[in-house]
């Protein structure tokens, strides 16, 4: 691939948590790294060292210039899953990116897609946006996450974990999760962006250990020295307290993926760990570590 010093990047959510974590790797590997927000508020929240970009993708225009000199491109669309809004926000992104010659786009779709359609919009435009990215003749990689660990630092998570040893998530108790960090996602991503042959590959990528609630539950168990037990929360609830932070559509489009892993037949979470680890040449954090590595009495704070 390019060399360090050619190689210049634009990360689509840089303010937020993980695209966050993907540009301040790429900084840290001596990348010059271009972060896109959406607001001027956000440039108060990109990683230092990155170089601010204010952006609607929205706007054709403004998603050329936000393109305009990269080399490389992590993309993670905005938390909205009307079909029409976003393909219009994909078909800018792809022209933005042929325009600039673009040598690798990482498309991050957030979760893990179902096999079948779903009729969830949540799943459903993120894969059209794959299938519309792969086939814009600008060299994609897909990248499809599970559920991310740093879930379950949200103090309404993190709260009952610590105080009343109780893990709540909106999963069936039985379902296996390769929960994944968002450092680990970061590394993923940098490798998808920079390692040679991976232009066109779609991958499902997570964490090294696929536990169900119980594990789970059992390791923070291990870790934090006092009983941790798994309680399945009601999606509706989980909702509700998501709209408090990011409003109600929002939070009814990520309830909706819940809701549907409830009642599927297979699991969805699932990954197979030395796939990931030997296409991407990296190393996955275990479970452990990760949650060994956490100050969970601070995260708590005194919610409940």
């Amino acid at each position: 691939m390019t060399s360090i010093e050619r190689q210049r990047h634009l990360v689509v959510g840089a303010a937020g948590a993980q695209g966050g974590a993907v540009a301040r790797r790429l900084l840290a590997q001596g990348h010059h790294v271009r972060g896109l927000t959406h607001s001027a508020e956000g440039r108060d929240r990109l990683p230092e060292g990155a170089e601010p970009f204010v952006a609607d993708l929205g706007d054709p225009e403004q998603a050329k210039a936000a393109f305009a000199g990269t080399t490389h491109a992590s993309v993670l669309l905005p938390m909205i899953y009307e079909p029409e809004r976003v393909a219009s926000y994909v078909r800018n992104v792809a022209d933005a990116a042929l325009a600039s010659g673009l040598r690798r786009l990482v498309f991050n779709t957030g979760n893990r897609l179902p096999v079948a359609v779903t009729g969830v919009a949540a799943f459903e435009t993120r894969r059209a946006a794959a299938t519309a990215l792969l086939g814009s003749g600008v060299p994609t990689v897909v990248l499809r996450p599970p559920i991310y660990l740093d879930n379950l630092c949200a103090p309404w998570v993190a709260g009952p974990l610590v105080h009343d040893g109780v893990l709540r998530y909106p999963l069936p108790a039985r379902s296996p999760v390769a929960w994944l960090s968002h450092d680990d996602l970061a590394a993923a991503t940098v490798a998808a962006l920079t390692r040679d042959g991976l232009a066109g590959a779609v991958l499902d990528i997570g964490g090294p250990d696929e536990v169900t609630g119980p594990e789970l539950a059992a390791a923070f168990t291990a870790e934090l020295g006092h009983r941790v037990g798994y309680a399945a929360q009601d999606p509706a609830e989980f909702e509700a307290g998501l709209a408090r932070v990011f409003g109600g559509p929002v939070a009814a489009g990520v309830a909706s993926t819940y809701r549907w892993a409830a009642g599927a037949d297979a699991p969805l979470y699932g990954v197979d760990r030395r796939a990931v680890e030997e296409t991407l040449g990296i190393r996955l954090t275990p479970l452990r570590t990760w949650i060994a590595a956490r100050p969970w009495r601070l995260l708590a704070g005194t919610a409940r």
